[in-house]
């Protein structure tokens, strides 16, 4: 009788959620922008933070550099840079580039924004409850 070692490998990892997609538009936009700005941007960094008058506001600045804990999101040569702090607030958002008569911005279809208000530059975020980064019961 011979026996035979079983070797303990590790379960599949669960595929991560994505933080946030880019349209096509956004990755146009950020790219032309990153190209203009030259090699000393390492992409555009998005953020959330508290204020406005429906609570939170999103933050975009040109980064240098990527902190060790930021979430990269690169389409089509643009790359966007997430704050850690912000994952769980933009989990799953669409990140989109809008052009018409009297402005052209970026947009945020975000499925964790609960109001707005009704100028548009604040929104009341909800972060992802944990149980929804859980991997399905089997």
């Amino acid at each position: 009788m011979t026996s035979h070692s079983t070797i303990n490998s590790p379960a599949p990892r669960r595929p991560r959620p994505k933080v946030l997609t880019l349209t096509p538009a956004a990755a146009e936009r950020v790219r032309t922008i990153m190209a203009a700005k030259g090699p000393a941007v390492a992409g555009l960094k998005i953020g959330v933070k508290k204020g406005g008058c429906a609570g939170m506001e999103y933050t975009m600045d040109w980064a240098e550099s990527v902190a060790k804990f930021d979430e990269v999101v690169e389409d089509e040569g643009a790359r966007v840079i997430i704050d850690p702090q912000a994952v769980l607030y933009l989990l799953g958002t669409e990140m989109d580039w809008k052009v018409d008569k009297l402005s052209a911005q970026f947009v945020f279809n975000n499925p964790n924004q609960k109001s707005a208000c009704g100028c548009g530059e604040s929104v009341n975020l909800v972060p992802v409850a944990t149980e929804a980064l859980e991997p399905p019961a089997v």
